[in-house]
């Protein structure tokens, strides 16, 4: 699977059952990104995308589909790539993302312009 996960500069993900922060532009990039692959994301996660284009739920163990994570882990072994959008931020956190990215290649930074971040970084990361 390809996950995708917000994180800010701590790899911090949510802060009191709430995401950290959201910006539409970074929805439409990944919409681009997807290519009109559905996305696998959480009940909570879906209503920031167009109705049609999620998927509640984890895709099958094999499955090599796209999975927006904010409110949730993926076990490391069913993953293929990661696909990280920095904050460029701390924000406060009690949920962090779980996974070392140490041991992946990075294999691709993009930035973006945010709606409501003037710097979001998109990092591409391959085992």
């Amino acid at each position: 699977m390809k996950l995708i996960v917000c994180l800010d500069d701590k790899n911090g993900m949510m802060f009191n059952n709430r995401r950290q922060s959201r910006d539409r532009k970074l929805i439409e990039d990944v919409l681009l990104l997807c290519n009109g692959e559905k996305i696998y994301t959480s009940n909570y996660s879906a209503a920031l995308f167009p109705e049609n284009s999620v998927t509640v739920g984890l895709p099958a163990e094999n499955e090599d589909a796209f999975c927006f994570a904010e409110n949730f882990s993926v076990p490391e072994k069913n993953i293929s790539k990661i696909i990280v959008y920095r904050w460029n931020r701390v924000y406060p956190a009690d949920v962090y993302f779980d996974i070392s990215l140490e041991n992946w290649r990075l294999t691709e930074t993009v930035e973006l312009c945010g709606s409501s971040h003037s710097k979001i970084t998109r990092e591409v990361y391959e085992r």
